[in-house]
């Protein structure tokens, strides 16, 4: 038996997991909940613009606990493509149209794989703009700028800066708790 060329689905990287990861041609069966978690753990926000280390991991399992039950898978996974196509600052993000192409492929192959919708629910979008301004007072100095967001009420949840291993738990028991694994 003749095994298909893997390069036919084009570049791949390795993950945590050992297995390949083809970021242009991503499927459902190619996601694994562990490679998520880990990478996520590992990503700060923010470019690592913060005063302590805060990861994504974090973020995400804040905004899983802030919002609705039937909305806490599709919150906790709202930036899983970051542990697979890297994190790309919000103001940046727009001006990159390829990149958005890729994120979004990505992001099909994620919620086809844990069965949550292709269009993030409105709470989740709300409570990510939300979390902006309670991470901006919990982990950045005072500034004299808007981030464009002021008026809104902060997102009521506690940003601690977790360390990597301990975020890491933490998103693969919320995402235990929720089913997803």
């Amino acid at each position: 038996m003749e095994i298909a060329d893997p390069w036919a689905r084009g570049d791949w990287m390795q993950l945590y997991s050992g297995k390949r990861f083809y970021p242009i041609d991503p499927r459902p069966e190619d996601i694994d909940p562990a490679d998520i978690a880990h990478a996520l753990s590992l990503l700060c926000r923010y470019g690592g613009h913060v005063d302590r280390f805060y990861s994504v991991a974090e973020h995400c399992v804040l905004m899983s606990e802030a919002v609705t039950p039937e909305n806490q898978l599709a919150a906790l996974l709202h930036d899983a493509t970051e542990a697979y196509v890297a994190d790309v600052v919000r103001p940046l993000k727009r001006y990159l149209p390829d990149y958005k192409a890729i994120e979004e492929k990505v992001w099909y192959a994620i919620a086809v794989r844990f069965g949550v919708e292709l269009e993030l629910p409105a709470e989740v979008k709300e409570a990510d703009t939300r979390i902006l301004l309670t991470e901006r007072d919990e982990l950045m100095p005072r500034t004299q700028y808007s981030w464009g967001v002021d008026g809104l009420e902060p997102l009521m949840v506690n940003v601690i800066g977790l360390s990597p291993l301990q975020a890491e738990d933490l998103y693969l028991r919320q995402l235990k708790m929720l089913g997803a694994t």
